[in-house]
């Protein structure tokens, strides 16, 4: 069921979405050669706790998981799409680091993703992280009382597809509010004027996953989290909490 936020409820999550962007300028700013994906989630716990916020990934274990997940970021490394764990593997030159993040500020949630290379960039690399972004903002866009789940499906997918990238089969956006994971399910990809249609207070994580190989195809890695693509080529996410408003969608998760 989809629960409609209020405008107040709406500017509470607003407060969560604003240390979610915290996180992710402050683990970017620290991503360089030599840091380990260990010492960004420090970084990112350092923001949480001065903020007064929790994480909604620490400890979290979905059906599919073996264990609850460790960190308070996801940290996925070039093939890998999503849900990578911080660990100790230090970054490297050219590397394609996405880092997921979350808060948790008042018993709302803020949810939010950005990609970014370390040191000196493939131009295929910049071109796959320009098109995520690309990707979000036509999502976001689509985002507009009177239209559907399926126009901003619709949006992102036209952008991955017109790029010749991938899109992570089975995995999209979702609803945000009280918990990380709410209805309505957003999908990457789908036909426009289908699907539940957007009302005033619907909050939405919106959120493109490029596969530059071209090819849909994942894998789970043997930690039971990380998605891989499965030819090996590189990925790309972008994430914003965003709220259908009358006046338009507003994200949350802006600094």
């Amino acid at each position: 069921m989809v629960q409609l936020k209020t405008d107040t409820s709406i500017e509470a999550m607003r407060e969560a979405g604003r240390v979610v962007a915290q996180v992710l300028a402050a683990t970017r700013t620290a991503a360089a050669v030599g840091v380990s994906l260990r010492e960004l989630d420090e970084v990112a716990r350092g923001v949480l706790r001065e903020a007064g916020a929790g994480s909604p990934f620490l400890n979290y274990r979905p059906d599919f998981a073996p264990v609850p997940f460790p960190g308070v970021i996801c940290t996925s490394v070039n093939d890998a799409v999503v849900h990578g764990i911080p660990t100790d593997l230090r970054l490297r030159d050219g590397d394609l680091v996405s880092i997921d993040a979350g808060a948790t500020l008042g018993g709302w949630v803020g949810d939010s993703a950005i990609s970014f290379t370390v040191g000196r960039a493939r131009p295929a690399d910049t071109r796959l992280i320009e098109t995520a972004f690309a990707a979000l903002d036509a999502g976001i866009a689509a985002a507009v009382v009177g239209n559907r789940i399926g126009d901003i499906a619709h949006a992102i997918g036209r952008v991955c597809r017109s790029a010749g990238y991938g899109i992570l089969e089975g995995f999209g956006g979702h609803g945000v509010g009280r918990s990380m994971h709410e209805d309505p399910g957003v999908p990457n990809e789908g036909r426009p004027g289908r699907g539940m249609p957007l009302r005033h207070g619907m909050v939405l994580a919106i959120e493109p996953m490029l596969l530059g190989g071209g090819l849909d195809a994942f894998h789970t890695d043997r930690d039971g989290w990380t998605l891989r693509t499965s030819d090996g080529s590189r990925a790309a996410h972008a994430e914003h909490t965003v709220a259908i408003t009358d006046d338009g969608p507003r994200i949350l998760t802006a600094l």
